[in-house]
């Protein structure tokens, strides 16, 4: 089924539209959460909730790109219930991926605003542009999946040593561009 005829099932409230996006992006949600979550049951009840959130926010919302989306809304959702389960206040220590990242904004505020996010996104989308397929790969799979280095190393068929050489150098281009285009380190 098209993502359009997705969309359109949400919209006319038809349950089929849960049916239908979990046998089309069941498997990138389970990818998407597995990355940041290890607990199989953490990540189906992570999925059970990007469904329901789907369906919630779909309308008003209307997705140009669904597979994005819902991308972006497992990822989310899985970061949030990790946060959740390794809160310092619950005895956690483990360090969420993304606040890898997070690091070359920490200067005591919140990003100061949505603005600044918002830029740092577009610098960030543009700096991996530039990068060589492989490098942008590494990178994704670092950031946006949350894999270890020895997992992408085992999917891209790389050496360990040369998955944390090229995450080391995008950083250090990502903290210059930033700091070139005025946004805070």
């Amino acid at each position: 089924m098209t993502d359009e005829k997705i969309i359109e099932l949400f919209w006319s409230r038809n349950e089929d539209a849960i049916k239908e996006t979990e046998k089309k992006y069941g498997d990138l949600c389970y990818y998407v959460t597995s990355g940041i979550l290890a607990i199989k049951e953490d990540r189906e009840e992570c999925v059970s909730d990007v469904m329901l959130a789907l369906w919630n926010n779909i309308p008003p919302e209307k997705p140009k790109n669904l597979r994005s989306y819902i991308g972006t809304a497992a990822r989310n959702h899985a970061l949030n219930r990790s946060r959740d389960a390794n809160a310092w206040k619950r005895g956690g220590n483990v360090r969420i991926v993304g606040d890898e990242l997070l690091e070359l904004f920490d200067d005591g505020s919140d990003l100061a605003a949505d603005y600044e996010a918002k830029r740092a996104g577009e610098i960030i989308n543009r700096l991996l542009g530039t990068l060589k397929k492989e490098d942008r790969k590494i990178f994704t799979m670092r950031f946006w999946l949350g894999l270890s280095y020895t997992e992408i190393a085992k999917q891209t068929g790389f050496g360990e040593s040369r998955v944390k050489m090229s995450v080391t150098r995008t950083r250090k281009k990502l903290a210059e561009e930033l700091k070139k285009e005025g946004i805070t380190l």
